[in-house]
């Protein structure tokens, strides 16, 4: 069930967060629970349970690092129920981010929007799934103007949200070579959602 959170900003701009899994819904069944596992492969289940353990025990140890994780390929479909299924297992709320009402033209108006996801994140411990991220999260350029080195600015700030907020976000793209390599190290895990029948 989908249901929609709004966040007010400064002027006539509205910041929309999709609610995509929400505990106050009810359970997933046994049975639809098995099915969005069997659209996963091995190595995709494995990789969840990987992020599954290392949340629960980040908990444990009170320990407030980040988890990041790039979901990349073309596979839409996977890479929503891979985010249900983190969301299911951890017992958190399930936040898609509307990345178009976020990136601003305006200096400093993108960083603004970005801290006011993740306090509304960090107020309901939700999951965060920045969807088609690839526009800005894309390789950072060589520097040759001010759009360049504030381009970059925004990714670095966005990182820097990512390590510091107290749960699990999700960056979901299509092409992992479009993706800087740089920004990558710093996501702790990823995984891979191929077309059907490639390996």
């Amino acid at each position: 069930m989908l249901k929609n959170q709004s966040l007010a900003f400064r002027g006539s701009a509205t910041l929309i967060l999709t609610l995509v899994v929400g505990l106050t819904f009810g359970t997933v069944p046994e049975s639809a629970a098995r099915a969005q596992d069997s659209a996963l492969s091995q190595p995709q289940q494995s990789t969840l349970k990987e992020i599954i353990l290392e949340r629960r025990e980040k908990r444990r140890a009170k320990q407030t690092a980040g988890i990041g994780v790039l979901f990349v390929g073309p596979q839409d479909k996977q890479q929503t129920t891979a985010a249900q299924m983190l969301a299911k297992e951890l017992g958190r709320d399930l936040y898609r981010v509307d990345l178009s009402k976020i990136v601003s033209k305006y200096i400093g108006e993108t960083e603004k929007n970005l801290r006011q996801v993740f306090a509304a994140a960090q107020a309901s411990d939700s999951i965060l799934f920045f969807d088609e991220a690839d526009a800005l999260f894309g390789k950072r350029s060589e520097v040759k103007d001010s759009h360049d080195r504030y381009a970059n600015i925004e990714i670095n700030y966005l990182l820097q949200q990512i390590e510091k907020y107290d749960g699990v976000t999700i960056i979901a793209a299509k092409r992992k070579e479009s993706i800087d390599q740089a920004f990558m190290r710093r996501l702790r895990f990823i995984v891979v959602f191929q077309h059907p029948g490639k390996t």
